[in-house]
């Protein structure tokens, strides 16, 4: 990851600090430039190397973090090296004491088969925070992706029906990824792909015709659509219903007319008969009734008596089945209701998005996989022999490779497309258009087969990126509702957290005074509590929406590190030091136990992000930020900087300062605005 010039910019300024001539392993594996712990590490696995014997190249990889200061900041397991001759033990004791005294260690020591080495406090406030407070620092920064191309697939809400707490999961956890990519070198492509296609277009078409308003829809698509599906869709239930209980009851009655039945066996008929009528009257009344819900113009509307055969061809159902035809036909009236639908949704999606700090660059979805790509990559399942016919239905038998796989529907018998051919084309589209080096799909752990059925078939197909494609699943948000607990848009939940946010502001009238835009901040604040709920745990796992939680300032909550942030932003703003003077500060003033735990923690910063980037998880960001805040707040009663001489009082402001800066580094990365008062 380091270049030459990296490397001689971190040896320069080495020299700098008075050590000459610096033994530093060169390796593309490590970040010397940017990374603290990595500046170490290549003078740790040289310096052992040279003791041991043992090749730097084995040593890196096995120079692992610790669980606590004592145990030192890295640590070395010896059976990692496959040292033979000796046992494990007696070799830390032997290196260990061999090791040289160096500017870079204040101390190794062996403790059983592992050696630990525990860094010189002096040589981090010297290197890190220089780092961090210069101007525009991009500390944490890596070029590990430099010349990659990197996909993500997140959110992907589906048109007219709620954004729910899967589509927000993956929205959250998809625009981390995305902003840790780019952080870390890589050129990200965020895709949308929208669930913008299917019959329920239909259905949605032909209720809006009948049911919808102008007005609504121009002011609030995503609602207006939701409230016209779900109307159309209770008439379409209903209508369905009643059509079954009319062909019960045609079904009984032929049966009465057939001969050689008892007469017991007609009475029985003939009971089942006149239950089956009531029941299809009542379910008739009911379907008529949500009929004219939708449609008030309908011509049955005043209809006291309807006969329930009227509902056996599901009306709604074929004029839906019919609109989405027109549609699939290319029909341009269809297409252009559709196709309205569509761009005012992703312009209401656009609006919480830019609120989120979420942006993407390109919205696609279902509707825009061509039919060519389609039956492209069924042609070619069908040539490499792997697709077989049931029924006029084709198939992959995908167990034969993975028991767990089983088999997957490529094609209806009627030649339509499913969801799963629509993911096949769309993964060849984006390859030909993006040659991505790595695609991610941010997508619930329910879809885990589906995935895996894709990702399977693009191998089967023998295209060799398939390997670069890439599941990020996450478990399920229970109990995510409204505080009214009705059904939960996304932007219902914002609205609340934000109302919510602005009531306990209001609690502390001297510093809501001091506030600018209390309603903003109370929105920043709020979107916070949401994001670092979902963030704080694996993201495998479920978690419940918990609104008393989620809003507390105490604890590990989004609230809580807004409220660190704006602590250190006063902090600054009360010891009016200057950023040179910060620069030049004598960091040999700064001794205490808990600054060079806090100077430990700010050097581990970069670490975190590429330990983020190969286990996927914000989790890693957001704890590492509790744990940071958590050291800083320990600080306050011991590093005082207000009443301090001008030399202690610039050297520890310069450590908070560093501190808010990687906090505030951390808390963009993970999609929230940082608020300097609250």
């Amino acid at each position: 990851m380091s270049s030459p010039s990296d490397i001689a910019a971190a040896v320069s300024r080495l020299e700098k600090l008075g050590i000459s001539s610096p033994a530093l392993y060169d390796t593309p594996a490590l970040n010397i430039a940017g990374n603290p712990f990595d500046l170490f590490r290549a003078n740790i696995s040289k310096t052992l190397s040279e003791i041991s014997g043992v090749e730097p190249d084995l040593i890196v990889p096995a120079l692992e973090w610790t669980m606590t200061p004592d145990r030192g900041d890295l640590v070395i397991a010896i059976p990692r090296l496959r040292v033979k001759g000796k046992k494990p033990d007696e070799l830390a004791a032997e290196w260990a004491e061999k090791y040289p005294s160096t500017p870079f260690l204040s101390k190794v020591a062996a403790k059983g088969p592992f050696m630990q080495f525990f860094f010189d406090p002096q040589l981090l406030y010297k290197t890190v925070i220089p780092e961090i407070l210069k101007q525009d620092s991009k500390y944490g920064n890596s070029n590990v992706g430099a010349g990659k191309r990197v996909i993500v697939e997140f959110s992907s809400p589906n048109i007219a029906k709620p954004f729910h707490a899967g589509h927000l999961r993956s929205t959250i956890i998809g625009g981390f990824l995305s902003s840790l990519h780019e952080r870390l070198g890589y050129e990200v492509v965020r895709i949308n792909y929208l669930g913008d296609w299917g019959k329920q277009f239909g259905l949605l078409a032909i209720g809006f015709a009948k049911f919808g308003n102008e007005a609504e829809l121009e002011r609030d698509p995503i609602n207006h659509l939701f409230k016209v599906y779900v109307t159309v869709s209770s008439a379409q239930a209903a209508e369905k219903d009643a059509g079954a209980a009319a062909e019960t009851v045609l079904a009984l009655k032929a049966s009465l007319k057939k001969e050689g039945a008892s007469d017991q066996e007609k009475a029985d008929i003939e009971n089942k008969l006149a239950e089956a009528e009531i029941k299809a009257k009542e379910l008739a009344k009911v379907a008529l009734d949500a009929v004219v819900v939708l449609d008030k113009d309908h011509p049955l509307k005043d209809e006291k008596d309807i006969d329930p055969a009227y509902f056996i061809p599901r009306p709604i159902d074929s004029e839906a089945k019919a609109y989405f035809k027109r549609m699939e036909d290319g029909d341009e009236e269809a297409l252009s209701v559709w196709k309205r639908f569509r761009e005012l949704s992703i312009t209401k999606y656009t609006t919480t998005y830019e609120r989120l700090n979420i942006h993407y660059t390109e919205y696609s979805g279902e509707s825009q996989v061509s039919e060519a790509s389609m039956q492209g990559v069924i042609d070619l399942l069908e040539q490499k022999g792997v697709l077989y016919e049931d029924r006029g239905a084709k198939l992959i038998d995908l167990a034969k490779y993975n028991k767990k796989l089983g088999k997957a529907l490529i094609q209806k018998s009627d030649g339509t497309s499913l969801y799963l051919t629509r993911d096949l084309g769309a993964a060849i589209e984006r390859y030909e258009k993006y040659k991505f080096d790595k695609m991610i799909y941010v997508v619930a752990a329910q879809q885990d087969l589906h995935l895996a059925q894709l990702f399977k078939m693009m191998d089967l197909c023998g295209f060799p990126w398939a390997k670069d494609m890439v599941h990020v699943n996450f478990g399920m948000v229970q109990g995510m509702s409204t505080r009214r607990g009705t059904v939960v848009f996304l932007d219902t939940i914002l609205e609340e957290t934000k109302d919510a946010m602005h009531d306990v502001m209001k609690k502390n009238q001297v510093k809501y005074e001091q506030v600018e835009s209390p309603e903003e901040v109370a929105d920043l604040v709020g979107i916070s509590a949401v994001m670092i709920q979902d963030m704080q745990s694996k993201r495998v796992n479920n978690y419940k929406f918990d609104w008393s939680r989620m809003l507390s300032f105490e604890g590990d909550t989004g609230p809580y590190l807004q409220y660190a942030h704006s602590r250190l932003c006063s902090v600054e703003r009360r010891a009016e030091i200057s950023h040179e003077q910060l620069m030049a500060a004598d960091f040999s003033l700064l001794t205490e136990p808990i600054a060079e735990e806090l100077i430990r923690t700010l050097a581990q910063y970069p670490d975190v992000l590429m330990n983020a980037h190969r286990n996927l998880e914000p989790s890693t960001v957001v704890s590492y930020l509790f744990k940071l805040t958590h050291i800083v707040s320990s600080c306050y009663n011991i590093l005082w900087v207000a009443g301090q001489e001008p030399a202690l009082a610039a050297a520890r402001m310069a450590l908070y300062s560093s501190a808010r800066e990687v906090l505030n580094s951390g808390m963009i990365l993970l999609g929230l605005t940082p608020v300097e008062r609250m």
